[in-house]
């Protein structure tokens, strides 16, 4: 066991390493976090996250009581379970809806970027330094490591943990072998606001998730709705972020990005060669639109009221399964080492999932109950049987999304279906 207290380093500061430095803050171990981007805000666009229970189950472990209970209170509602429908709107299956009296987190939360990312932070001031753009680690002799930053600083730990996205940089230098794939889907995506105006869209469509399956490429859609109002929020919970140094004006200033319906329209490369290769705009409107003939009403409306300016272009790419490697102390987390295609909203789940099962790995090392590289082994196994199978679950819904066989198409959905009608199938496949 070691003689010192632990001291762990991560490098980047996304939701999966700011989620494991709180559990470890909250833990009482030294850690500290680094950021190449110069400040917080820094990177804050984006659609809401669909946190999902294996994510909130992950939140509420690692996040202090307080931060958790205004997590809570200040994400939205995106509606129960998951419709798989045809592009007529034809009901395929419906996932079975959470009961009602479940645990807040044993729940899905729809939580804004730009408010969880406050909530990470709190507390954290000391802990995360911003503007340290890695450039590599080094092993010492007395068994620690360092990472080392372009602006001539050092970090040295005894544990590294690279938490720093599909591109990271400490996976290149771990597993120099460790490859990502560029995937054969392109995706193009907006945001229509819940407005009055919007009253003609389908029920199904503003009231859960839903997943589009005509007979060629995929449609996804899910809502965003705040639970409350921003001033509901600040005169319940007001007083409660103030008294933890958070400005509550602030942090619920995300209510400005309104209820909205999220779609992703996502077919294969060679369907879309037309799509610009950036940008936003009425281009992509039209792109996808002109490939909807013979959908609903409802569906063409939602892409043709979407504004222009919401609406962008993704690729995709997907990580190759890693076999284990020999354990060393350093180690990765998320995206940076099982990043997968934004189909489903897996990847910052499996993130999360990651950051709790380490934490828990570390704090039994911390109470020396474990020594350091068996836990990390321990961990390592976990995250990566975890990590990856849910890169085959978005995998396998690209690929459902990009096949061009219509009897291969014709053959998911009779399989929907089936699960439709057979509930223990459905729950067998689809629970969480």
């Amino acid at each position: 066991m070691s003689a010192h207290p632990l001291r762990v380093v991560i490098v980047g500061a996304g939701i999966g390493g700011l989620c494991l430095a709180q559990g470890l803050h909250a833990a009482g171990i030294d850690v500290t976090v680094h950021e190449r981007d110069a400040a917080p805000d820094a990177r804050l666009q984006g659609y809401r996250l669909n946190i999902e229970p294996v994510g909130s189950r992950a939140l509420h472990d690692c996040l202090p009581a307080h931060l958790w209970h205004i997590l809570v209170a200040t994400a939205g509602d995106s509606g129960p379970g998951m419709g798989v429908f045809t592009e007529r709107m034809r009901l395929l299956m419906r996932e079975d809806a959470p009961p009602a009296e479940r645990d807040p987190s044993d729940q899905t939360h729809a939580v804004s970027r730009i408010t969880l990312r406050r909530l990470l932070l709190a507390g954290l001031d000391d802990i995360v330094h911003f503007g340290k753009e890695f450039t590599g680690y080094r092993h010492n002799a007395d068994g620690t490591v360092t990472a080392l930053f372009a602006d001539d600083t050092t970090a040295t730990g005894d544990l590294l943990v690279g938490a720093d996205g599909a591109n990271s940089r400490v996976r290149r230098q771990l597993l120099p072998h460790a490859r990502r794939s560029p995937a054969p889907g392109v995706g193009i995506g907006g945001k229509l606001p819940l407005g009055k105006g919007a009253s003609w869209l389908p029920e199904e469509v503003i009231s859960g998730k839903n997943m589009f399956l005509p007979k060629r490429d995929f449609l996804f859609t899910a809502v965003f709705r705040r639970r409350e109002t921003d001033r509901a929020t600040i005169e319940r919970i007001g007083d409660q972020m103030r008294a933890i140094g958070l400005d509550p004006d602030l942090l619920v200033q995300n209510a400005k990005d309104d209820d909205y319906v999220m779609w992703a329209y996502v077919a294969h490369k060679r369907a879309l060669l037309d799509a610009p290769a950036a940008g936003r705009g009425g281009r992509l409107r039209e792109l996808v639109a002109s490939r909807l003939t013979g959908w609903h009403p409802g569906l063409r409306e939602l892409i043709a009221q979407t504004p222009a300016g919401t609406i962008e272009r993704f690729d995709f790419a997907t990580a190759e399964r890693v076999k284990p490697w020999p354990t060393t102390n350093v180690t990765v987390l998320g995206d940076a080492i099982h990043s997968m295609p934004p189909v489903g909203g897996l990847g910052g789940n499996a993130a999360l999932y990651d950051a709790n099962a380490l934490r828990r790995a570390l704090i039994a090392v911390g109470r020396g109950e474990d020594d350091l590289l068996p836990a990390v082994a321990g961990y390592e196994r976990t995250m990566l049987r975890n990590g990856f199978a849910a890169v085959r679950a978005a995998t396998m819904y690209l690929r459902l999304a990009t096949l061009r066989s219509r009897a291969v198409r014709a053959i998911a959905r009779t399989f929907f279906r089936l699960c439709g009608v057979l509930p223990p199938l459905r729950r067998a496949i689809f629970s969480d």
